[in-house]
């Protein structure tokens, strides 16, 4: 287990935490897919912020530590979300399918949209969890790299299997085993989040691209490129077009990935590296096409009949935000029969109808198509099996590769 060691953040690491705050997806609301995940150097130099605040590293603490579990007479769990990440009434106080799970089961949900970024959120939760105490949470939902970050530290604990049917058995091929919680021992996904490629058909003008070096090579587009602020999905489609697994490179491979861009830097060919402002650049024509995230083009297209989106042959990155259950919970077994409850079918198409992420449940199509026809026949919220096989996750990475990557990551965005 990884030890909690208090450190520094390093310039590259403040470089990225910048990045994500003015321009990435910390910048506006979860509804428009904005959060700070890029900042996985975050998960590594919150550390520091750890001992300036004076608590103890985790030292010897063990994984998977409970508190003594009240669920049956209890009938209660402290969900926390994401603002604007659940189901709403047209009141705009109810969230239909909390109300449910609550009539089904007696067990009341007291859900509060308190994470607005990982990293403030960890700061949140880190004194408590370091010191072995209870959060007052019995359910989270944390993006790959924090998700990771915890499971190391032993700040989550171990999901009964025995509870989780329907998770089991429903959960999409594409989310089943991340690199950093094989077999979903710990965490299960809340929503995916995919980065891909959007354009502007008014604004190519009969250009045809197909692929990220369409985007990096072609005269004809000079200018009128652009790429993300977020380092994992930039990367990440680098390292496809250039045939290099992002869930297997080498640093020479992500050596090889920066000079390639830097080269389409240098000639003028890359606008500018943006957070989600680049909707607007695409919307008006100034991109041509850019990497983009699929909850974003969702709504787009919806709005403006010239965008539309495209997977490269090499394929596209995927990441999730993943529910969690942490150390010294009161109601583990209620949190299980809720993360097991949004992958019933019917529960996660009316949360996929209203939400617009990628779904990461199987067998929903049907039961989404009678709440919503276009969001049923939609490949950026369910994908269909061969556009399950394209995507990729970023490997995790050490403390040493994510100072490392950071510093070259920002020398070649200026940001």
């Amino acid at each position: 287990m990884e030890q909690y060691e208090p450190d520094r953040l390093s310039p590259a690491q403040v470089a990225a935490m910048r990045r994500s705050f003015r321009r990435g997806r910390a910048a506006l609301s979860r509804r428009s897919l904005l959060r700070a995940s890029a900042g996985g150097a975050l998960a590594f130099g919150g550390a520091g912020a750890l001992s300036a605040c004076g608590i103890p590293p985790a030292g010897n603490t063990q994984g998977g530590v409970s508190a003594e579990d009240h669920s049956e007479k209890e009938k209660s769990i402290a969900f926390s979300n994401w603002t604007e990440y659940m189901d709403v009434d047209d009141s705009g106080r109810e969230h239909p399918t909390l109300d449910a799970f609550t009539e089904r089961t007696g067990v009341k949900v007291t859900y509060t949209e308190d994470i607005n970024d990982n990293t403030e959120f960890f700061g949140k939760v880190k004194p408590q969890l370091a010191a072995g105490q209870e959060t007052g949470r019995d359910l989270i939902v944390l993006t790959d790299w924090l998700a990771a970050r915890l499971i190391r530290l032993g700040w989550v604990q171990k999901l009964d299997p025995s509870h989780l049917p329907h998770a089991y058995a429903n959960l999409s091929p594409q989310f089943r085993s991340p690199d950093w919680d094989p077999g979903r021992a710990y965490s299960y996904p809340w929503q995916g989040i995919a980065a891909v490629i959007a354009y502007n058909k008014k604004a190519l003008d009969g250009i045809e691209v197909k692929t990220l070096s369409d985007l990096l090579d072609n005269p004809k587009l000079k200018g009128r490129v652009g790429l993300l602020t977020e380092m994992r999905d930039t990367m990440g489609l680098t390292l496809l077009d250039m045939d290099k697994d992002p869930e297997k490179f080498t640093a020479d491979d992500y050596d090889a990935g920066i000079a390639r861009l830097q080269r389409a830097v240098d000639k003028g060919q890359v606008r500018r590296f943006t957070g989600n402002d680049y909707t607007s650049d695409l919307s008006k024509g100034d991109f041509a096409a850019c990497a983009a995230w699929a909850g974003d083009i969702v709504q787009l297209k919806a709005d403006n009949p010239d965008i539309d989106f495209l997977i490269p042959d090499s394929g596209y990155m995927m990441s999730s935000d993943n529910l969690m259950i942490p150390n010294k919970a009161r109601h583990k077994a209620n949190a299980e029969r809720l993360i097991d409850y949004y992958f019933e079918p019917r529960s996660a198409a009316e949360l996929a109808a209203y939400i617009n992420f990628v779904c990461p449940v199987d067998g929903v199509k049907d039961e989404l198509a009678k709440i919503d026809e276009d969001a049923a026949n939609n490949p950026l919220i369910l994908p269909d099996r061969a556009m399950q096989a394209a995507s990729r996750a970023f490997r995790s990475l050490s403390t040493e590769e994510e100072t490392a990557f950071e510093a070259k990551f920002a020398k070649l965005t200026g940001v």
